[in-house]
C-alpha cells in the first residue's frame, strides 16, 4: 500500500505523534489510535507524557507530507477537520509496566519493566530475497514504493496518493519460480485515459520491480480493474490505525499474533517483541542455521519474561532445532527492558516504518534488521555464515 491509503494515513499519523512525543520524552507511554473519513481525522488513545505536542499540527503536517495538498483530491491538509480525545494511561496498566511481577517490591534496576500487554508475537525470515523476506510481500512493497515515486517525481503526474499492490508468486519445492499475477490499484486524476494509465504502470511500476528470473513469461496484470479510481483516500474509504497488520509484517507467509504496531511506545510488546522476534529470525537465517525460520513469543501484562518461546524451521534447519533454541536463549534477552535497550527503541524512528512495511527495509537503518549476531551464532553452531 502507498502512504495515501486511508489506513496507512492513520498509521503514519499515530506514529508521527509517537515520534513527536518520544523525541522530547523517551519514557512516555503512548497508545495512539487514529481514524479518518471524508474531511476528518480523529486522534484518540492513552498518552502519559511530560512534554507538549500540538496534535493538530502533527496531523496536518503528516497529511501534507503524504500528498493530500489539493482540495480537488477530496481531502487536504489545510481544510480537513481534526478531533483530539486523549487521556492518560490507566494506573492499573501502568503499575504492571513500571515494575515487573518478578521484581515487584524488590530494589532492582529501574529498567526491569513488565510487558505492556498480553499477547503473542511472531518473527520470520527466509532466504528468498536479499532482505530475507518472503518474495510476494517484498515485491508488493517494491511496486508500492515505485508507484509513490512515480507520483512524487512527476514521472506520472496524474497519480494521486492512494494506491495498493498485490503479487501472487508460484513456488516449486519451497522456492519462488515465477510471478503469476500482479494487481495494482492507483488513484488518478479524472481526465487520464485508462489505457494510458495501464500502459504507464506496467512499464514504470510493475515490470521493473520483478526480477527477470521470475518473469520468463510476463504475469497476468490487473491495473485498476474497475476501470476508474478517482475517489480515493479518506473520501473514498474510512481509515483506522492497525488495520493492515499483514501488510506491515510478512504478507501472510508467516503467522501474526494480531496486535498492530503503529502508535505504540516500545513498552507495548505488540511492537517491541515483534521487532525483537524479527531480529532473532533474521539472525538465525543469516547465520545459516536454517533457510526458513519462525519464532513465536507470548507475554502476560506486568510480567517481564516471555511465557512461551517456540521455533519452527520448516524442515530447513542445518543444525537440530534444539541447538537453535539453546542459541536463541543464550544470545537474546527477550524481556521488554532488554529489548528496548538492545534495539535502542526509545527514540523517534517509527513514522518511517508506517508505510511500506516494518521488516525487510533495506532503505532504512532499522535496528531489528541488523544481523549483528549472525557470526557468533554460526561459530557456536560450527557453521560458516553463508554468502549474502
Amino acid at each position: 500500500m502507498t502512504e495515501g491509503h486511508p489506513d496507512k494515513l492513520c498509521d503514519q499519523v499515530s506514529d508521527a505523534i509517537l515520534d513527536s512525543i518520544i523525541r522530547e520524552d523517551p519514557n512516555a507511554r503512548v497508545a495512539c489510535e487514529t481514524a479518518t473519513t471524508t474531511g476528518l481525522v480523529i486522534v484518540l488513545g492513552e498518552i502519559t507524557t511530560k512534554t507538549y505536542v500540538d496534535f493538530q499540527q502533527v496531523v496536518r503536517d503528516t497529511v501534507r507530507d503524504i500528498g493530500y495538498t489539493r482540495a480537488d483530491y477530496g481531502f487536504d491538509y489545510e481544510t480537513c477537520g481534526t478531533m483530539i480525545s486523549i487521556k492518560e494511561q490507566s494506573p492499573d496498566i501502568a503499575q504492571g509496566v513500571n515494575s515487573a511481577l518478578e521484581t515487584r517490591g524488590e530494589k532492582v534496576d529501574v529498567g526491569e519493566i513488565g510487558a505492556g500487554d498480553q499477547g503473542m508475537m511472531f518473527g520470520f525470515a527466509c532466504r528468498e530475497t536479499p532482505e530475507l523476506m518472503p518474495m510476494p510481500i517484498a515485491l508488493a512493497h517494491r511496486m508500492a514504493r515505485r508507484l509513490a515515486e512515480a507520483r512524487k517525481s512527476g514521472q506520472l503526474p496524474y497519480l494521486r496518493p492512494d494506491g495498493k499492490t498485490q503479487v501472487t508468486v508460484e513456488y516449486s519445492h519451497g522456492a519462488p519460480v515465477k510471478v503469476r499475477t500482479v494487481v495494482v490499484a492507483a488513484q488518478h486524476d479524472p481526465d487520464v485515459r485508462i489505457d494510458r494509465l495501464q500502459d504507464d504502470l506496467v512499464e514504470a511500476v510493475i515490470l521493473p520491480a520483478i526480477p527477470r528470473e521470475l518473469r520468463s513469461v510476463d504475469p497476468v496484470m490487473h491495473v485498476n480493474p474497475t476501470g476508474r479510481f478517482v475517489i480515493g483516500g479518506p473520501m473514498g474509504d474510512a481509515g483506522l490505525t492497525g488495520r493492515k497488520i499483514i501488510v506491515d509484517s510478512y504478507g501472510g507467509m508467516a503467522r501474526h499474533g494480531g496486535g498492530c504496531f503503529s502508535g505504540k511506545d516500545p513498552t507495548k510488546v505488540d511492537r517491541s517483541a515483534a521487532y525483537a522476534a524479527r531480529w532473532v529470525a533474521k539472525n538465525i537465517v543469516a547465520a545459516g542455521l536454517a533457510d526458513r525460520f519462525e519464532i513465536e513469543l507470548a507475554y502476560a501484562i506486568g510480567i517481564a519474561r516471555p511465557l512461551s518461546l517456540s521455533i519452527e524451521t520448516f524442515g530447513t534447519g542445518h543444525v537440530p532445532d534444539e541447538t537453535i533454541l539453546e542459541l536463541v536463549n543464550r544470545h537474546f534477552d527477550l524481556r521488554p527492558a532488554s529489548i528496548i535497550a538492545a534495539l535502542d527503541l526509545r527514540r523517534p524512528i517509527y513514522r518511517q516504518t508506517a508505510a511500506y512495511g516494518h521488516f525487510g527495509r533495506l532503505d532504512l537503518d532499522l535496528p531489528w534488521e541488523r544481523t549483528d549476531k549472525a557470526e557468533a551464532l554460526a561459530a557456536e553452531a560450527g557453521l560458516q555464515v553463508p554468502a549474502a
